[in-house]
């Protein structure tokens, strides 16, 4: 007797066996028994060389909890980070199972962690090295947080890693060798990071890698391109704003790569390498590129040699952006595969009828989108246009195109999207229009006169966006805009619309409406009813129209409204209705609105930017206002409002420009200010009823560009720390602060899925006293820095600290009580452009150092007590002697009154001429004013031949002089 032994191998896996009784000899049962261990054996072998690979998942296998060791890694790496939006919150000490952990993959059989993905998790600080201990990892990806500090070198022990991805981050440092270890990487994302130095040629030694990226990684070169390879299975590459331009013979390199069809080479200087390619090569080799970037790389049209190989018909998308490229040559008509063409950006002046023709092969009836927007094209957008039948996407905005445009265009079978905005198109719109599918129509800022009747335009059943601002459509509203059902945005400012809206305009629109614009028309009527219709995150922009009356309904959806610049009335109780809290922007200034701000703004906690300047709104601000949280701009300028600042208003810390000017507020000038409200850039409380001392804790303002304290009734001394104020201390002009309106925007429509924001043109703007007169800024306050405390009780001296704001452009100090003498120092200020110390009591005399102030235009030190003789220098001579008035022991030019020691000698007649031929003349003066023009002719040149011959020079001094010119005329 004996037993039977089966066994049994499922697909699975698993080993089963059982058994059954019968009588067997000894020796079979010696070779059966040695026969099911072989077998145990070899499965077991090949499950541990799973478990080493990391794989080995069984679904129906026991769940392991993850080793001690490793939770304990994954802890020391939580632990120094920073972690404000609470993204590892699993991880927790109490919490043993870290496979359970947010971004965490473990091994089913063995609980080894394999894989971390942290992605996007906004975590800060630095990586651990305790993520060594994850020995059996194999994919790491720590991509789109903000980690700073090394790469660390224990990287390249983590053996068993294939994929890397670090990709935007803060990492700076070199890049380190050690990743050339990494044998079996697969995938490696290093760009969008701040590394220095050289990529290391050990990359070489990644020859399973699939996937490298390692553009935008810094100041990062390229010493050999050679490794690259030995990259033989390499599928996607990009090494944007990598210098390539000692790297002879690059082309030849990526034809060596058969398998690469993704290369992004935008911003790598190509266009100094001296030999590309070698021609050899070129003849026997193919490209399997499907995706080709090289834009910003100054190439000419010089590169189309080396182009030529790196193109065949898999090619699907190519990039020439950014350029100096005058045409295409007619070989990329050939590319019969080509999808996506993108030339904009190119400087050289180009024909657009002959770029469209040498495009005009297989191209013509595969390529679905071209962007050939803003670049130098002249000509027509002629019928040619009709060869490309399967365009969908077409941009030729910014150029100078003229004549009519093609009726051609509109019959285009597959477009869907059409931007010729800002050429020179002239004429009026086709009727032809009607026929076209497409989504989204620019036509603004062109010379268009008109569109067709109302029965073509209303067969525009597809369209959802109309951009038509800048051209005449007026005097009448257009009616077709009611026929247009799917529209969801509209855009026809500045049309010369003198007409009144329809009222059932307004009802018009299904839910979906996200944006409209009717600005700077002269649209009139009653205000609309803007309660319902417009979908959640909408724009509404009327202004600078003629709408009038009150304003009693408004939808709660709306992100952006903006009904400045009419003559509205009534009330703003509406505010209470919008609930919802979508509102970003609000701007109802230069209106008629009257009555109180009401006490309901906790509803509006998104709000980022107030405009009520210029209305008559009045009473005291309300507490709610302290709700406002994102609160970034608060303009208020010129109404009645009154009172104290209510105490809840330091709660607004994003607080960057608060304009509370010409109302009647009183109190003290707070000193929550200071203390509360750090990023401010503009502070304006001129023209109300404060009193007391300027406060110390304005110091802690160190962005603060422009202070305007002037006509209050504060007294004490200037606060000898205002040279705390950095941003006026920084020499040089520095970049402008963000125009937030345009920033708010731009994020407004793309959060909205509009897509589209060159529309509401907003920009930050003040009134401030310049020059003696008060004038609006609207443009390029970031280079406006100036300090104004006039028309107050201000007594003591000048400090001599105030002297250190190097980069002050206008100071205004005049119409105090300022005694003693101008600080000597004030020669330093040479950025002043305008500087106001009259109707105060100082004395001495004009500082020599103010001769060095070449840039002062403006000055005014009337009705002082000062002495002496005024510093000659070219400006201080110049200015009205109505400047100096008021001090009656000053002397010398300009005014009439000469100093001691200034009469005129007599002098002896020039030897050599008698009296009859001008015995007058004075052969020393004579040479004087030779000298005179010979110097400045010399010094002219100089300075003319440094700008002719350096063009970067150039470019900084106009950047620079158009910059002062903007802010201070426009």
């Amino acid at each position: 007797m004996g037993e039977t032994v089966h066994i049994r191998i499922n697909t699975n896996k698993k080993i089963s066996i059982f058994t059954s009784t019968y009588i067997m000899h000894p020796c079979v049962f010696t070779i059966l028994s040695l026969t099911m261990l072989r077998l145990v054996t070899v499965y077991g072998y090949h499950q541990l060389v799973a478990v080493e690979e990391g794989g080995g998942d069984d679904t129906n296998g026991v769940m392991n909890k993850c080793l001690d060791m490793e939770r304990h890694a994954l802890l020391l790496f939580k632990a120094p980070l920073q972690d404000p939006d609470g993204s590892l919150s699993t991880w927790r000490p109490n919490e043993h199972d870290c496979c359970q952990w947010k971004g965490v993959t473990c091994n089913n059989q063995t609980g080894h962690v394999t894989e971390l993905d942290i992605s996007d998790y906004n975590l800060r600080g630095e990586i651990s090295h305790s993520l060594l201990n994850l020995s059996y990892l194999n994919f790491l990806d720590l991509s789109y947080n903000s980690f700073c500090g090394t790469i660390p070198a224990f990287f390249g022990s983590m053996a068993r890693l294939r994929d890397l991805k670090l990709n935007s981050n803060n990492l700076n440092g070199t890049v380190p060798k050690s990743i050339g270890s990494l044998t079996k990487l697969r995938y490696l994302d290093l760009s969008y990071n701040s590394f220095y130095g050289t990529i290391p040629p050990e990359f070489g030694n990644l020859t399973n890698l699939q996937y490298l990226y390692l553009g935008v990684v810094g100041r990062c070169r390229v010493e050999n391109l050679q490794w690259l390879s030995h990259l033989s299975h390499l599928q996607q590459l990009g090494m944007d704003g990598i210098s390539l331009a000692k790297q002879n013979h690059w082309v030849d390199v990526i034809l060596s790569l058969r398998k690469l069809s993704y290369l992004s080479l935008d911003g790598c200087e190509l266009s100094q390498v001296m030999y590309p390619y070698s021609s050899s090569f070129l003849n026997s080799s193919s490209s399997s590129i499907q995706s080709l970037y090289l834009g910003n790389n100054s190439l000419n049209s010089s590169m189309y040699h080396w182009l030529l190989p790196l193109t065949s018909n898999k090619l699907h998308f190519l990039d020439l952006s950014s350029n100096m490229l005058d045409g295409i040559p007619k070989y990329l008509g050939s590319l019969c595969s080509l999808v996506s063409l993108r030339f904009d950006s190119n400087s050289a002046v180009v024909k657009f009828p002959g770029f469209l023709s040498n495009l005009s092969g297989c191209t013509s009836l595969t390529l679905q989108e071209l962007d050939a927007s803003y670049n130098q094209f002249i000509g027509s957008l002629s019928d040619d246009i009709q060869k490309f039948s399967s365009l969908r996407h077409l941009w030729v905005s910014h150029n100078h195109l003229n004549g009519i445009i093609s009726d051609k265009v509109w019959e285009l079978p597959m477009l869907e999207e059409i931007d010729v905005s800002s050429n020179s198109f002239r004429g009026a719109i086709s009727k032809n229009i009607g026929k076209s599918k497409a989504f989204e129509i620019y036509l603004s800022e062109n010379q268009l006169q008109g569109v067709p009747s109302t029965d073509h335009m209303s067969k525009l059943s597809y369209v959802q966006l109309i951009d038509m601002n800048s051209c005449n459509l007026g005097p009448h509203f257009p009616k077709w805009v009611q026929t247009l059902r799917n529209l969801t945005r509209l855009h026809i400012a500045n049309s010369k619309i003198s007409d009144k809206i329809p009222m059932e305009f307004w009802d018009t629109w299904p839910s979906q409406l996200r944006y409209l614009n009717l600005s700077s028309n002269n649209i009139s009527g009653e205000g609309p009813d803007l309660s319902s219709n417009f979908d959640n995150g909408s724009v509404i922009d009327l202004s600078s129209n003629s709408f009038s009356g009150p304003l009693s309904n408004v939808s709660s959806t709306l992100a952006l409204l903006n009904l400045s610049r009419n003559k509205f009335s009534g009330g703003i109780s509406f505010l209470c209705q919008m609930v919802d809290g979508f509102l970003e922007v609000l701007d109802l200034s230069h209106n008629l609105f009257t009555g109180k701000l009401p006490d309901c703004l906790w509803h509006l906690k998104l709000l980022k930017v107030l405009n009520l300047g210029h209305n008559n709104l009045s009473r005291r601000l309300p507490p709610s206002i302290g709700y406002l949280r994102e609160l970034e701009v608060l303009d208020l300028y010129k109404n009645n409002f009154s009172g104290e600042l209510p105490l809840s208003l330091k709660n607004c810390t994003s607080l960057n420009l608060m304009n509370l000017g010409a109302n009647k507020f009183s109190g003290y000038v707070p000193v929550w200010i200071g203390e509360n409200l750090s990023r401010l850039y503009g502070l304006i409380l001129r023209s109300n009823n404060f009193f007391g001392t300027i406060p110390l804790q304005l110091c802690y303002l160190a962005n603060l560009q422009i202070l305007d304290l002037s006509m209050n009734n504060l007294q004490g001394t200037i606060p000898s720390c205002l040279n705390n104020l950095t941003s006026m201390v920084q020499e040089g002009f520095l970049s402008p602060p963000p125009n937030i309106y345009s920033i708010l925007i731009d994020w407004i429509m793309k959060k909205s899925g509009n897509g589209y924001s060159n529309s509401s043109e907003y920009a930050d703007h003040m009134m401030i006293e310049w020059q003696g007169s008060e004038r609006e800024f609207t443009r390029n306050l970031g280079l406006l820095k100036t300090i104004d405390l006039s028309s107050n009780n201000l007594t003591g001296q000048i400090p001599h600290e105030l002297m250190d704001l190097y980069d002050l452009i206008a100071l205004n100090l005049s119409k105090n009580c300022l005694l003693g003498e101008i600080p000597l120092k004030i020669g330093q200020m040479k950025q002043l452009l305008a500087l106001d110390l009259s109707r105060n009591i100082l004395s001495g005399g004009i500082p020599s150092s103010m001769s060095q102030m070449s840039l002062l235009n403006y000055l005014d030190v009337s009705f002082n007590n000062l002495s002496g003789r005024i510093p000659t220098s070219t400006q201080l001579q110049s200015f009205e002697p109505s400047r100096y008035d008021g001090n009656a022991a000053l002397c010398g030019p300009p005014l009439s009154k000469k100093c001691q020691g200034d009469e005129e000698s007599k002098v002896p007649l020039v030897v050599g001429k008698s009296e009859g031929e001008g015995g007058d003349v004075d052969e020393v003066w004579n040479w004087f004013h030779i000298g005179e023009g010979c110097g400045f002719a010399t010094g002219f040149w100089i300075a003319c031949g440094a700008l002719l011959v350096n063009s970067h020079g150039r470019r900084v001094f106009f950047h620079f002089y158009d910059g002062v010119e903007d802010w201070v005329y426009g």
